[in-house]
């Protein structure tokens, strides 16, 4: 297996390429742009589609379109852009087309900053677009998981017939670090009961969300649930560290999560009991085995690069059965180590729940 040195962003493309995705739509914007520059070089040298689309509302259409022909497509953006991207994703997901879609956050409201944020969370998980519909969404913490979880929302997206998003930081985004490239993996998912391929055979195959009548609409509102539903009980990825007999979880994603280690390595030499939760999934969200958590554990804690969203997660798992703390940095601003060490203790010297 080949090992090559690379921003996160890069990586995005490499882990697309070996997914079998063959159609690239997007613009540039800060911190996001060399993901349409990988593009622009690869897919074309691989026989597939690169295309600077006018708009980000230009380039979610065309993945619309594209999807729609059972062909692996893509697009990625970074904040404001994603914004725009909202009501084609809702059309996406109305139309049952899978696709994937990258949102590399900066600080926002409004046009903001390009420094990191996880401030498109609401966005992301609860859906940003109109209607009843749901993003499979993964959050990659360093570089090769920006491949290998591009690689998984491809297949989950097929599988799933979805739209995916892969979410990440600006940091994440930037970061250079060694990525093992994966080799192809062949497309195991037929598209054929479903796919437009411009000829008399698949013309019954044209998709469309929309439903006029308001109980065919209804009963297909019921049926995307149930797959979401689905979704829920079988997707859901996270990952534990030092949480056996942790006083208090922290629960992080992200180049957050990636800070929270060693903080939770340099709190266990203090004698506090510190452990992470790092959700992978951030919808659906590992609500279970936080809510198992709370039945042992005295104190959580919800750290954020924004003033508070994922805690709402958090909080409808624990459901009061433990205190959910919050710390959150905002504006592009990343907590140091010894920030939340201190926030660490100031928790547990306020004792165990009663």
């Amino acid at each position: 297996m080949a090992r090559q040195f690379m921003k996160g962003n890069d990586a995005i493309i490499v882990g697309a390429l070996a997914a079998g995705c063959r159609a690239y739509y997007g613009y540039p914007i800060t911190p996001a742009s060399e993901i349409a520059h990988a593009a622009a070089l690869h897919f074309p040298a691989l026989g597939g589609v690169f295309i600077q689309a006018e708009s980000e509302v230009s380039a979610i259409n065309m993945v619309y379109g594209t999807s729609g022909m059972g062909v692996r497509t893509m697009t990625a953006s970074s904040s404001p852009g994603f914004s725009l991207k909202q009501e084609g994703l809702s059309y996406c997901a109305g139309a049952e087309l899978p696709c994937v879609v990258v949102n590399i956050d900066r600080g926002g409201p409004g046009l903001g900053n390009i420094a990191p944020e996880q401030a498109d969370y609401f966005q992301v998980t609860k859906g940003g677009g109109h209607g009843n519909y749901r993003l499979i969404a993964l959050a990659p913490n360093g570089a090769q998981e920006m491949c290998d979880l591009t690689m998984l929302a491809f297949e989950m997206a097929d599988k799933y017939r979805n739209p995916a998003c892969i979410m990440a930081d600006g940091i994440t985004g930037q970061m250079m670090e060694v990525v093992d490239i994966p080799e192809a993996k062949p497309l195991a998912i037929d598209h054929s009961s479903w796919a437009v391929e411009g000829n008399a055979e698949t013309r019954n195959n044209l998709v469309s969300s929309i439903v006029l009548d308001p109980h065919d609409l209804e009963d297909h509102n019921h049926k995307l649930d149930r797959k979401y539903q689905e979704i829920m009980a079988n997707e859901v990825m996270y990952e534990e560290y030092k949480t056996d007999d942790a006083d208090l979880v922290v629960v992080a994603y992200g180049v957050v999560s990636r800070i929270v280690y060693s903080t939770v390595d340099a709190a266990r030499k203090a004698g506090l009991k510190v452990g992470l939760l790092r959700p992978i999934t951030i919808w659906p969200f590992p609500t279970k085995v936080i809510s198992e958590m709370a039945d042992r554990v005295d104190h959580f804690l919800a750290v954020e690069l924004s003033t508070g969203q994922m805690i709402e997660d958090v909080q409808l798992a624990v459901e009061g059965r433990a205190p959910v703390h919050f710390y959150g940095r905002c504006g592009g601003v990343v907590p140091g180590g010894e920030e939340l060490e201190a926030e660490y203790s100031k928790i547990l010297e306020g004792g165990a729940k009663s």
